[in-house]
């Protein structure tokens, strides 16, 4: 994969190859904390704000909820928007004495996220690149039967002090409401996305496409062509949506 978009983009910097590592089974603990550590300090560093979130304990959520609708997806704390941060020190604190938490990042304070279908974004992502628009990081969260998402992380609209100037969007998304928006979501405020490296139930992950250390864009430079892919692979069958290749 790294060696297409390399063909597509005129080639990624090594950092951004090795944000995109994931973890093998014949790594050792030790290091598999200290990359999962670097790639949590490098999201954070880029702006990020963090917080600890819940992980896979077999085929179910940690959580002690019965029947969890987002098992492995959703923060341990209630007060998940005032604890997120982007401090160093806080979250490797976290890290080091939670080490199987995975973490998300609250949108609409630095960030925003546009979460489309994998299909559409592997096309949109593959069209922005190759049309010369400046493409931030993005990610990709691993769902059955190619049913997984593409996040594409943009600067934030905002977060205005008189609430009259705040425009809300039908396309947003809060985590409530993520199965009321099967076609493009936008995250902003009050939501929040997994950020890499993150695990899910069923051996599924969630891991950099494009590294954090890309600049964030405007949203509204890649909307256009993110809600045309939406609506083209919607209504193509399955089978005929546009191949990608796997990762090695």
């Amino acid at each position: 994969m790294g060696a297409e978009f390399g063909r597509r983009s005129g080639g990624q910097s090594r950092i951004s190859q090795w944000l995109r590592r994931r973890p093998r089974p014949e790594d050792n603990t030790a290091g598999e904390e200290a990359g999962r550590e670097a790639l949590l300090l490098a999201a954070a560093a880029a702006g990020l704000p963090l917080s600890p979130a819940a992980h896979p304990s077999a085929y179910r959520c940690s959580c002690d909820r019965i029947g969890c609708p987002t098992p492995a997806r959703h923060p341990i704390s209630f007060a998940w928007q005032t604890q997120s941060t982007t401090d160093r020190g806080q979250i490797e604190r976290w890290a080091r004495h939670q080490p199987q938490a995975n973490f998300i990042t609250a949108t609409g304070m630095v960030h925003d996220v546009l979460d489309v279908p994998v299909a559409a974004g592997r096309e949109a992502l593959a069209r922005l690149l190759a049309d010369g628009i400046e493409v931030g990081p993005v990610a990709e969260s691993e769902g059955v039967m190619d049913e997984g998402r593409m996040l594409f992380f943009t600067l934030t609209r905002g977060t205005p002090e008189d609430e009259d100037e705040w425009w809300p969007c039908e396309l947003d998304c809060h985590p409530e409401t993520t199965n009321e928006h099967p076609g493009l979501r936008w995250h902003c405020r009050g939501s929040y996305v997994l950020v890499p490296p993150a695990r899910l139930p069923g051996d599924l992950a969630v891991s950099w496409i494009r590294g954090p250390e890309h600049a964030l864009p405007d949203p509204l430079t890649l909307l256009e062509i993110l809600t045309d892919e939406c609506a083209r692979v919607a209504g193509e069958p399955q089978h005929e949506a546009a191949a990608w290749p796997l990762r090695g």
